[in-house]
């Protein structure tokens, strides 16, 4: 699964990675917890091109009684994802990548859980495959919302964990945001682990089991 993350680059960076004219006001975000904001790519039809805007983390579908139920949808299987009712129709029409440039994934130790960090090698941002919902209340208020995608764990994650988050190629992007295609054939492949030898994780400080810390001190290695 995928239960926490990083985004703590310049604005500057991810307008030339995401091909994106403007970026949200944002500060640096080392402990990214579900419910909280995030920043998510999004391929607006009427201007034919690429925006970011901050959405909710944890799916809210658009028949949902009460938004409640995004706290239970951080995150959806790429196996079932084209099926699940809860995702179904999102999987067709409305993907997103969630940015990124780290996450967190916890593992089991002397009955104790280890935090360990994962990020690229190149120390670049990336997206998670996301996908995104919009959702009405019954006082009219709209929140749109997101879900990250997550599929089996690659050598590197499986000492730790047996599942990670789908990571996109940065090539892929465009076919996984493009609202015409609805082939699961053609979508599917896209959902693979990321190569393991492009990829660097070591053990960080156990602040990062509390969404109240948010420093760099949460992505410090420690010797364990």
């Amino acid at each position: 699964m995928c239960g926490r993350f990083t985004l703590s680059v310049f604005p500057e960076v991810l307008t030339q990675i995401f091909e994106v004219e403007k970026i949200p006001d944002f500060k640096p975000q080392y402990n990214i917890a579900p419910t909280q904001m995030v920043l998510v790519v999004l391929y607006n039809s009427e201007g034919n091109k690429r925006e970011i805007q901050r959405l909710r983390w944890g799916l809210i579908p658009s028949w949902a009684k009460d938004q409640s139920m995004g706290a239970r949808l951080i995150n959806a299987r790429a196996e079932t994802v084209a099926e699940k009712p809860a995702f179904r129709r999102a999987f067709k029409r409305q993907r997103c990548l969630v940015v990124a440039d780290g996450f967190y994934e916890w593992q089991q130790q002397d009955g104790k859980k280890q935090p360990y960090y994962f990020r690229l090698s190149n120390g670049k941002p990336f997206s998670f495959a996301g996908l995104w919902e919009e959702w009405q209340s019954p006082e009219q208020e709209r929140i749109k919302s997101c879900t990250i995608l997550t599929t089996q764990a690659n050598e590197l994650l499986q000492m730790v964990h047996d599942r990670m988050p789908v990571i996109l190629q940065q090539e892929s992007y465009d076919l996984w945001l493009d609202p015409q295609v609805h082939d699961v054939e053609l979508l599917q492949p896209l959902l693979h682990p990321y190569p393991s030898e492009a990829m660097t994780s070591y053990p960080v400080t156990t602040l990062v089991n509390s969404p109240k810390n948010n420093s760099a001190e949460c992505i410090t290695p420690v010797k364990i």
